[in-house]
C-alpha cells in the first residue's frame, strides 16, 4: 500500500477564494491510472469556500519549482510554481526544494482550472508528496528524445513542426505523453503535433507519397523500458534508429543502452 499523505495544518489558514466552478478540460479518453496514495487526513475546506484535491506526477521541473504536471487519473497536463506553495512529504512538513521529478503528487487548490495548455491550477495552497511509487520513465524518455535530437543534426535542424508518436509506448499513462511531448517540443521552442505516421499523413503533415515531411520531423518511441526503439523520420531516406534499447533504475536514477544505431 502507498503511504498516505498528511497534509499541513498551515492549510486551515489559507483564505480560499469563495466558491468557483468546477475544473474543465476533461479528456477524450481516461487511461488505466497508476495506483496513487490517498490521504486519510483531508485538508479541512474553509467554511463558504470550495477545496479540491488532483492527483498527479512531477514530469519535470522539480529543481526550479516550476512543475509540468500529468493527472494520473486523465490526460491533463499542468503546469504549476510551487515555491510559495505549503508541502507536505510523507506524512511530514517539508519544503518545495526536495520535490523531485517522477513522485506523485496531490495538488489542493480551490475547485478551478484555467483552461490554457498547459492547464493552470486557480488558487493553489498545498502540494502533499510520497516518496513511495515514485518512478521517473518520463525522465528516461526525455533524455532518449534529446539524445536522438543531437545525432544526425541535418534531419531536424531548422524545423518549424515536430512531430512526436508516443501512441506504442508502454508504462505512461496519456497524460504523462502528453506531458512528455509538451516538455520536449517546449525545449526545442516547437510545438508537438502528437499522432502516428498515418495520422500525419492524413493530417497534411508528412507527404506520403513521396515520402517526407517538408518542414518537419517525427520523433517516436515504441516498447517499455526493458525493450524500446526510438527513431526520428524525416523522410523515407532521411531517418535514425534507435534499436534494442534497454533500461535500468538505480536509486531513482534511469539510464539506458542502445542495442544498434541505424539510419536511412
Amino acid at each position: 500500500m502507498k503511504k498516505s499523505m498528511a497534509w499541513m495544518g498551515l492549510v486551515l489558514s489559507v483564505s480560499l477564494l469563495a466558491a468557483c466552478a468546477g475544473a474543465g478540460g476533461g479528456a477524450a479518453s481516461t487511461p488505466t491510472p497508476p495506483v496513487t496514495p490517498t490521504p486519510t487526513t483531508a485538508p479541512t475546506e474553509p467554511a463558504g469556500s470550495k477545496f479540491e484535491l488532483v492527483r498527479c506526477r512531477i514530469v519535470d521541473g522539480a529543481e526550479t519549482g516550476e512543475l509540468l504536471l500529468a493527472g494520473t487519473d486523465s490526460s491533463q497536463v499542468y503546469r504549476l510554481d510551487v515555491t510559495n506553495l505549503a508541502v507536505a512529504m510523507d506524512g511530514g512538513s517539508s519544503s518545495a526544494d526536495q520535490l523531485q521529478d517522477g513522485m506523485l503528487v496531490e495538488i489542493g487548490y480551490n475547485g478551478m482550472i484555467l483552461e490554457t495548455f498547459p492547464a493552470q491550477f486557480s488558487g493553489a495552497v498545498s502540494v502533499g508528496a510520497n516518496t513511495e511509487g515514485m518512478e521517473d520513465l518520463c525522465g528516461l524518455y526525455l533524455q532518449v528524445l534529446e539524445d536522438l535530437w543531437e545525432v544526425d543534426p541535418g534531419l531536424n535542424q531548422g524545423i518549424t513542426q515536430l512531430g512526436v508518436d508516443l501512441s506504442e509506448l508502454t508504462g505512461l499513462t496519456e497524460g504523462e505523453k502528453s506531458a512528455l511531448a509538451w516538455r520536449f517540443g517546449e525545449i526545442h521552442g516547437l510545438t508537438p503535433i502528437m499522432g502516428t505516421w498515418q495520422e500525419l499523413v492524413d493530417q497534411g503533415y508528412i507527404n506520403g507519397k513521396d515520402l517526407y515531411w517538408e518542414d518537419g520531423c517525427l520523433f517516436s518511441i515504441s516498447g517499455d523500458a526493458t525493450d524500446f526503439k526510438a527513431q526520428k523520420w524525416a523522410s523515407g531516406t532521411g531517418a535514425y534508429f534507435f534499436n534494442d534499447c534497454t533500461a535500468t533504475e538505480k536509486d531513482g536514477v534511469w539510464t539506458y543502452t542502445i542495442g544498434t544505431e541505424s539510419i536511412s
